[in-house]
C-alpha cells in the first residue's frame, strides 16, 4: 500500500485552492487505494489546520476515508487512514 503526501505550505492563504488540493488527495488516495494521506498544513496559528480538519468532516467527503490521526510529536500534521475491503 501507498501513501501520499500534501503539503498546504504553498496555498494557505488561498481558500478555494486549500479545498482543491485536499479534493485531489484524496480522490488520488482512492484512485490508487492508498493506505493513508499525510496532510501537513503546518504549525502557525492553527487556522489552516482546523480548516482541513473542517473539510474532512464534511458529509460528502466523510465516508471516503476510515480515521483522521493527529501526529503527537508534530502538531502541525494530520494522517488520514484508509481502509479498503
Amino acid at each position: 500500500m501507498s501513501k501520499l503526501r500534501l503539503d498546504l505550505h504553498d496555498v494557505y492563504n488561498r481558500g478555494g485552492e486549500i479545498d482543491q488540493a485536499l479534493a485531489e488527495a484524496l480522490a488520488e488516495a482512492v484512485r490508487i487505494r492508498a493506505a493513508m494521506v499525510e496532510i501537513i498544513p503546518g504549525k502557525g496559528s492553527g487556522q489552516l489546520k482546523k480548516r482541513v480538519l473542517r473539510y474532512l468532516e464534511r458529509e460528502d467527503v466523510r465516508p471516503l476515508y476510515h480515521r483522521v490521526e493527529k501526529d503527537s510529536r508534530n502538531w502541525g500534521r494530520l494522517f488520514v487512514h484508509f481502509r479498503w475491503k
